[in-house]
């Protein structure tokens, strides 16, 4: 790959950290979609996707326990589910068709989901009850820890609206248990990866830099204020866009 390529994905991934962990979030997706735009080798996408995740939510999740606590009920049932399949995920290599098209479904959900928040204000809804049943918990973690596996996602961007949605956890307090989440489902998934014995780029002690500071300003920031609008905007546009390269 190019120098310039590797540079510019390594100022591409520090945005989306920063931008990512300022809501709980690792930033699997944004990854994603900066590799899909420049051509980067599917083989190499998801162990630098999962690789980045596990530093930025490292990092998110001690920001934002530290500002809010954590809620050991949320994360649990969730993450006891989700992964064994995320390391299930992981040993499975996909056909690149499908890889492409897996992928850019998930990404396009995340740029619709980015631009969503950004429409009338980001959903806060309220609690109506605790933490949900383990019955409920199980079988939704298990899915998304398998899909996390598979594409290299966190799980964090189907697991945050969820929670807020069904009125398990405001937005702000799901970010400690979402980073969390996105921890132990990266960590899973490469791991599973890892038993394939993936290739890695050259580039990826420099990335991984670039998603450390960014991640380290972002969840700073977000752990204080969550949000900006124009950025989630830009960012959505970007998924979008790589999305649709993937799929077609």
């Amino acid at each position: 790959m190019p120098i310039d390529n590797d540079i510019l994905l390594g100022l591409l991934f520090f945005a989306a950290a920063l931008l990512y962990s300022s809501v709980g979030h690792g930033g699997g997706s944004g990854y994603l979609a900066a590799m899909a735009l420049l051509g980067v080798p599917p083989a190499m996408m998801r162990p630098t996707a999962l690789l980045m995740n596990i530093g930025v939510a490292t990092i998110a999740l001690y920001k934002f326990a530290r500002a809010g606590g954590f809620n050991w009920r949320l994360f649990a049932p969730f993450a006891l589910g989700s992964v064994p399949m995320a390391f299930i995920g992981g040993r499975i290599q996909l056909p690149v068709t499908w890889f492409g098209v897996l992928v850019g479904t998930v990404l396009l959900f995340s740029a619709a989901r980015l631009f969503a928040e950004t429409v009338g204000g980001a959903a806060q809804a309220r609690v109506v009850g605790g933490p949900p049943p383990m019955a409920v918990a199980l079988p939704v973690g298990a899915g998304i820890g398998l899909l996390s596996g598979l594409t290299g996602v966190g799980g964090g961007i189907f697991l945050s609206p969820l929670v807020v949605l069904m009125g398990w956890a405001t937005v702000r307090d799901s970010a400690a248990p979402t980073a969390a989440f996105i921890l132990v489902n990266s960590a899973a998934g490469l791991l599973g990866l890892l038993t394939r014995q993936p290739a890695l780029p050259e580039a990826l002690p420099f990335w991984v830099a670039a998603v450390l500071v960014g991640g380290l300003i972002g969840a700073t920031l977000g752990s204080r204020r969550l949000g900006n609008t124009a950025l989630r905007r830009a960012l959505a546009v970007v998924l979008l866009v790589a999305g649709a390269k993937m799929v077609l």
